[in-house]
């Protein structure tokens, strides 16, 4: 029986993966914040880690310290916590990724390919809505899709982007991939990446309609990366994207 560890297992996130992994069969165990985390590392087959970015250096200290591979669904990461993230990638296996969907994971697949093909002719928008706890934007997800269609365009996703438009703004950029983020409700998570082009307009979208999803995602790939060497993985190789 694989053994899953969980990071935050008192959130909501957390108590879903506990569901997950007892319904794939597997066992699952976890801390909240104080807990001893590399105990459960040590004696978990994986971790899987959704608490918050705080926590995430302790965190990748006591997976390589125990050598145990780790799955990051945490949003809201800044560089300094990727600079982490690939130096423990060189010891031990980690998958990160702003959403563990596989839905999620095939439509950003979708939106590479649907960007490398439409020009900037096309106008690349990406609209997201959360639940009214949810704490940054936009949204891992959209980043993710954002990053997926400026892959895509061949172009840099940090220059080549528009957030938070308000007031005089003047007309919209050419080739910018633009961002606008909701909240409201319980909504667990619904993304739009709209395609609008010369008297035409292409949709492709995703609603979370119970964050089981991505718990159960996150599952699939913690068992996956078990068997996988050191390196940094994403949520398309699990899929064999």
């Amino acid at each position: 029986m694989t053994s899953i560890g969980i990071i935050g297992s008192e959130g909501r996130m957390g108590v879903a993966l506990a569901a997950a992994i007892a319904e794939a069969g597997g066992r699952g165990c976890g801390v909240d914040k104080g807990g001893n985390i590399l105990k459960l590392a040590s004696e978990s087959d994986v971790i899987v880690d959704f608490s918050s970015p705080v926590a995430l250096e302790s965190t990748l200290d006591a997976c390589v310290a125990a050598q145990k591979p780790i799955v990051i669904g945490t949003t809201g990461l800044e560089e300094r916590h990727h600079y982490l993230i690939d130096d423990a990638a060189a010891d031990i296996a980690v998958l990160q990724t702003g959403n563990t969907s596989l839905g999620v994971t095939l439509l950003a697949h979708l939106v590479r390919e649907a960007a490398a093909r439409l020009d900037a002719d096309w106008d690349i928008e990406i609209l997201e809505m959360h639940h009214n706890r949810k704490v940054d934007a936009p949204s891992g997800t959209a980043l993710l899709l954002g990053q997926a269609a400026a892959e895509g365009r061949g172009i840099d996703l940090t220059t080549g982007s528009e957030r938070g438009r308000d007031g005089l703004t003047g007309a919209r950029a050419r080739g910018k991939i633009g961002f606008a983020s909701l909240r409201g409700g319980t909504v667990a998570g619904d993304h739009d990446v709209i395609f609008a082009g010369p008297e035409e307009m292409i949709t492709l979208a995703h609603r979370a309609e119970n964050r089981m999803i991505f718990a159960r995602g996150a599952v699939r790939a913690a068992l996956w990366l078990i068997h996988q060497t050191p390196g940094r993985y994403t949520m398309p190789q699990v899929l064999g994207l």
